[in-house]
């Protein structure tokens, strides 16, 4: 079987057969179909059943109009910033880089001696930068949108909606506060992940150079509340702690999320494996314990002011640690472990680290950053794993390319994603003409088919299961529900929790969270209120042209001839609620498919 068999070798329709036999392994705890029973429907007084259908005929009509705004395409980015955005992309030093990286990429095909894929269709492309910026599919809403747009102008078009919605900015605000803070609840009374969230998106939104955020989030003083950078602070502080910032997780989450060091691999002995060199290939530096607690003496006097309403403050406590085999502790300066000619001698201990940390001379901070946007994008990075990048080995020149380019321009995320959006690796096919193989992958001559995280998992099953985008247009209640069914299934599915890019086997309890989890059955069930399928079904009557709704709807693509007809005889014959029920079983095992749950 060829490598990437494992997705485009399964058959979608015959996966309507396992339905009736799933539902037979429900999960305890897990809510089956509940359906009333005909019985039921039909011993309810002839007053009940003229208030049902009068119910039924509003419902109708609201659908009526939601699906009339949903398949008109409506302007979506103001023509002052189309042109703007145009000017961007066709500046000679953004399509420099970008055909620099091009031959990069090339290269680094021809050197592993595999053949490279041809360009993805539009469609495709366009569902990986849905998953990969807003974190689900496109509804048929954007769709309708992205298809009456000129060819050659789809996908740029798609890329700069995306980056003027705020789903952009909220989704990677929370990629990169689970690098900094980690995925834990944190100190009840200290820690506001929500409000450093909240300000994340609000600095990606406004345009702010990631070097400034990740300077202020480094160097902040004051309340946890309305100072939201310093929760970065705040999120080490626990009982044990007496009100300080603990220096040695600090370090850790500065080497590991921000440099892409794993310096922390020293703070109990030094490297004795020579796994670390803060030098170069001519010039070697061991790692060694002071550079880490060097490192995080930076950190020792970040502590709760007195009074507390000042919040976090700098109160000039020493760092003092026992070194492996000393007998006493040691006082240990502040210091960096590379490139100290960057370090300003005057300020603050945690402004002058923020002001080494992002120089743009700082190669490390550069490398780090894009590694992890690479891998947002693709699912996986460019190095991995994505927080190991040692600073005295070779690198692919693509990531020094685009930190170098990112560097000059401001440190711009949205810069960077336009820049890998339009690259040849990101609009490659994941399967071609020849056998592909891990190899193939590697080189980056395909796309490389990776599971989609749960987080995106069940935001393309919140997404499938709606006509419309649902943005900050959607009503509050709608999106209060969507937040509160995304915390219910990950409690039942799993988080990968930091971990994000790597990669895990589904298990038993996962695929049976899908196939009878409550989630994955209301949002295919028969409900013409809440789920595309039936509303699909009850305003379409054409077969054909229903079931190219259901595929667009959930794999944003149209069906090929073999899947509308065998589909089509799903739907053969079948009228009313019947025809309803054809159309939710189709749903259903759509989302249950293994396309769907990768990225491809």
């Amino acid at each position: 079987m060829a490598y990437n068999e494992v997705l485009y070798g399964s058959s979608t329709h015959a996966a309507i057969q396992l339905k009736s036999a799933s539902q037979s392994t429900a999960m305890p705890s897990i809510a089956p179909d509940t359906d009333p029973p005909v019985a039921t429907q039909l011993s309810a007084s002839p007053k009940r059943r003229r208030g049902k259908r009068l119910l039924m005929c509003v419902a109708v009509l609201v659908a009526l109009a939601v699906v009339s705004t949903t398949l008109n395409s409506r302007p979506m980015i103001e023509e002052r910033e189309v042109a703007e955005l145009a000017a961007l992309r066709s500046a000679p030093d953004f399509q420099q880089t970008l055909a620099t990286v091009n031959q990069q990429l090339a290269e680094m095909a021809a050197a592993a001696g595999v053949e490279t894929a041809e360009r993805a269709d539009n469609l495709t492309i366009a569902r990986r930068l849905s998953l990969a910026l807003v974190g689900n599919g496109m509804s048929l809403e954007e769709l309708r949108a992205f298809e009456s747009k000129p060819t050659q102008e789809q996908l740029t078009w798609w890329t700069d909606y995306l980056l003027t919605d705020s789903r952009w900015t909220d989704y990677f605000a929370e990629r990169f506060s689970r690098a900094l803070v980690g995925t834990d609840n944190g100190p009840f009374v200290l820690f506001r992940r929500r409000k450093l969230n909240a300000w994340l998106s609000e600095q990606l939104a406004s345009g702010v150079g990631y070097d400034q955020i990740v300077h202020e989030m480094l160097s902040a003083e004051g309340l946890w509340t309305d100072t939201p950078p310093v929760n970065f602070v705040t999120a080490t502080m626990d009982e044990a702690n007496e009100g300080r910032g603990d220096p040695i997780r600090l370090a850790g989450r500065t080497s590991r999320a921000l440099l892409a060091q794993r310096i922390d691999c020293v703070q109990c002995h030094d490297d004795f494996i020579g796994s670390l060199n803060f030098g170069s290939l001519d010039h070697p530096v061991a790692g060694t314990q002071e550079h880490f607690h060097s490192l995080a003496a930076f950190y020792a006097g970040t502590a709760l002011a007195d009074p507390v309403f000042r919040g976090i403050t700098d109160d000039g406590q020493p760092y003092r640690i026992k070194y492996l085999g000393d007998s006493e502790e040691s006082l240990v300066e502040p210091a960096v472990p590379f490139l100290p000619e960057l370090l300003p001698t005057e300020g603050k201990l945690r402004a002058r680290l923020a002001a080494w940390v992002t120089d743009p001379g700082n190669r490390a901070f550069g490398r780090a950053t894009v590694n992890r946007v690479w891998g947002l994008m693709f699912s996986r990075p460019l190095v991995d794993p994505v927080d190991s990048i040692p600073i005295d080995m070779s690198v692919p020149k693509v990531l020094d390319t685009l930190a170098d380019d990112w560097s000059k321009h401001g440190f711009q995320i949205a810069r960077l994603v336009r820049m890998i959006a339009a690259c040849d690796a990101f609009q490659r096919d994941s399967r071609a003409d020849f056998e592909v193989t891990e190899q193939h992958e590697q080189a980056w001559s395909v796309f490389p088919l990776t599971q989609l995280r749960p987080d995106q998992v069940v935001g393309n099953l919140l997404q499938a299961s709606k006509l419309s985008a649902m943005d900050s247009s959607s009503s509050v209640f709608r999106r209060l529900e969507a937040y509160g069914s995304k915390q219910d299934f990950l409690q039942l599915f799993g988080d990968r929790g930091e971990d994000e890019f790597e990669s895990e086997a589904v298990t038993i309890t996962q695929r049976l969270i899908m196939m009878n989890g409550e989630l994955a059955a209301n949002r295919t069930g028969v409900d013409l209120i809440n789920n595309a399928a039936t509303r699909i079904a009850t305003l379409v009557a054409d077969d054909q042209n229903a079931i190219e709704l259901i595929f667009l709807t959930t794999f944003n693509r149209h069906p090929t001839a073999s899947e509308t007809a065998a589909f089509g005889k799903e739907l053969s014959g079948k009228t009313a609620d019947e025809r309803k029920r054809a159309l939710s079983d189709i749903a259903w095992a759509m989302v249950n498919s293994t396309e769907f749950s990768w990225n491809h």
